[in-house]
């Protein structure tokens, strides 16, 4: 008989939404994926280094070529200077590098602060590891994190507080003040913080990323997860990478050097190249931006009302005003009736809270988006 270390664990909302949109050929907004082609340049880079032999194992660590790239990277957007030999990591994508950090550090009954509506791995993460999730909730609806319940949760038994921007589920970015609080809080005491910024690129209405890596005193306390399959458009690929201090990230290979070991060599190469292409990253901000305003102006005309997102590929739109369904019921006849798969709200938080309020993917191609609110207009 097995005893399951995730009892209380059922399938992820995203594979539900996915598989009842195939059902119902539904047009799925509801999975963070783009449907639009990748970068050629990027797919023939990779069928280059295949063709020349690069198929064998890469440094365990990650390619170092790829890692030098990516610390020039960090030194030209968040001036720190980041050893790419001690402090960089290569991953199969930016989930792995969570349950990864949290794994290096977490121990039987340590409290892990998490801010909900959350991505649905953090807690699961948080338990298998044996430690306990203590929930807050952002403050609905701006999203804002509530700094002085942190003060108030923190205990002798925080091991770690995760944070995430640009957000997912809501497309809220942190502040410059987030980072003061947040220094405050972790100032001489033994709380590590794990950054999620695999959307470190998607952020829009020239507002600076308060990434992590701009401040080498958390930086210390930290590790901080990135995606390149966010970054170029391909999440299928499943390749992201860790960055923390010399020390963390010793901890963090002792666990990966027996989980994944080595990450896919002919990507690495392929990645390694395309860096030198700056643009590819500094403009992806811009592009998606725009989908998310065509998408933001297609939507007025439906009774959907939108909640401002700053980033990610997501923006929340509220029903309240014509629907007093639960966001789950409301997901489902939306796919059934029209065609159109969202993610509800509630599945992001552990008490399922119910704000009447959808989340809505915009990373599409625009005539996937004009079909979807033109159908949306309907219900």
């Amino acid at each position: 008989m097995i005893h399951s270390k995730l009892p209380d664990t059922g399938t992820t909302i995203f594979t539900v939404m996915s598989q009842l949109a195939l059902e119902y050929n539904a047009i799925n907004l509801g999975q963070g994926f783009p449907d639009f082609m990748m970068s050629e340049a990027l797919i023939a880079l990779v069928n280059s280094a295949m063709l020349k032999g690069y198929n064998q194992y890469a440094h365990m660590n990650g390619l170092p070529l790829l890692r030098e790239k990516l610390a020039q990277k960090v030194k030209k957007l968040y001036n720190n200077s980041i050893n790419p030999e001690t402090q960089i990591t290569i991953t199969p994508g930016g989930t792995y590098g969570i349950y990864t950090a949290f794994t290096s550090i977490l121990e039987k009954d340590d409290e892990v602060i998490v801010f909900e509506p959350a991505y649905d791995s953090y807690i699961p993460n948080i338990i298998i590891n044996g430690a306990k999730p203590i929930l807050i909730q952002l403050q609905f609806p701006s999203f804002n994190i509530p700094w002085d319940e942190v003060k108030q949760k923190i205990t002798a038994k925080t091991k770690a507080i995760i944070i995430n921007s640009p957000h997912n589920p809501t497309g809220a970015v942190i502040n410059e003040n987030d980072i003061e609080q947040l220094k405050q809080i972790v100032y001489n005491k033994n709380i590590f913080i794990i950054s999620d910024e695999v959307y470190e690129h998607l952020i829009f209405d020239n507002i600076p990323h308060q990434s992590i890596l701009r401040y080498p005193e958390l930086l210390e306390k930290s590790f901080v997860c990135f995606s390149f399959g966010k970054t170029y458009n391909c999440t299928g690929w499943k390749i992201g990478y860790c960055i923390a201090s010399p020390l963390l990230m010793k901890e963090f290979r002792n666990v990966h050097q027996f989980n994944c070991f080595s990450c896919n060599s002919f990507v690495q190469y392929a990645l390694a190249e395309f860096l030198d292409n700056e643009d590819a990253y500094l403009s992806l901000g811009k592009f998606i931006q725009n989908k998310r305003d065509y998408f933001q102006k297609l939507m007025e005309a439906t009774k959907f009302k939108a909640i401002p997102s700053h980033g990610s590929y997501f923006q929340c739109y509220s029903y309240k005003d014509f629907s007093n369904e639960n966001d789950m019921e409301l997901a489902i006849r939306l796919t059934k009736e029209c065609g159109v798969t969202t993610v509800p709200l509630s599945s992001f938080y552990q008490s399922k809270k119910d704000d009447k309020v959808l989340r809505f993917c915009f990373a599409k191609k625009e005539e996937t988006l004009k079909e979807a609110a033109e159908r949306l207009i309907k219900i």
